[in-house]
């Protein structure tokens, strides 16, 4: 019987777990970008001399490494996944989509406030170019009315 020494995973496990773990909180763009990016790494690394197990070593748990991501880019603002946890499997769906939602954007209440603040101010200055373009009409026309009324009510 050959024993097996301890449980050590290669590259092709590491990046499928962490792209499993990544699909619980990430979009599939994000997940696909940051396991390319871990798979570059591995690889640049093994070519500068050090050993695949080496460098695992010193990723880490690839679920723990996913939490990390996920937070960073929940941080970021950047998060459009599905806020599951990091351990959790997902054995349809390995990208974490779901059918039918949108993507929400948040914007900040001091800029709701600037823009309201700017389009008021619009308003107000489209008001006044009006009555200044139409005064030198509008005032000769109101004299002659009253005048008009004046001279009616004396007869």
């Amino acid at each position: 019987m050959v024993q097996k020494k301890d449980k050590s995973m290669d590259r092709a496990e590491f990046t499928d777990k962490l792209q499993h773990a990544l699909a619980g909180g990430l979009n599939s763009a994000a997940v696909a970008e940051n396991v390319q990016y871990y798979r570059e790494y591995i690889d640049v690394e093994i070519r500068k001399g050090r050993s695949e197990e080496e460098v695992l070593g010193s990723l880490g748990d690839p679920r723990l490494l996913a939490k990390s991501i996920i937070e960073a880019n929940k941080r970021a603002g950047l998060n459009e996944g599905t806020n599951r946890n990091y351990d959790e499997e997902t054995p349809d769906n390995v990208y974490g989509e779901q059918e039918g939602t949108g993507h929400a954007v948040r914007v900040p209440a001091w800029l709701i406030l600037l823009i309201l603040g700017v389009l008021f101010l619009l308003i107000i200055g489209v008001i006044f170019s009006v009555i200044s373009v139409l005064a030198p009409i509008i005032i000769p026309v109101l004299v002659v009315v009253l005048l008009v009324n004046f001279f009616r009510g004396r007869r």
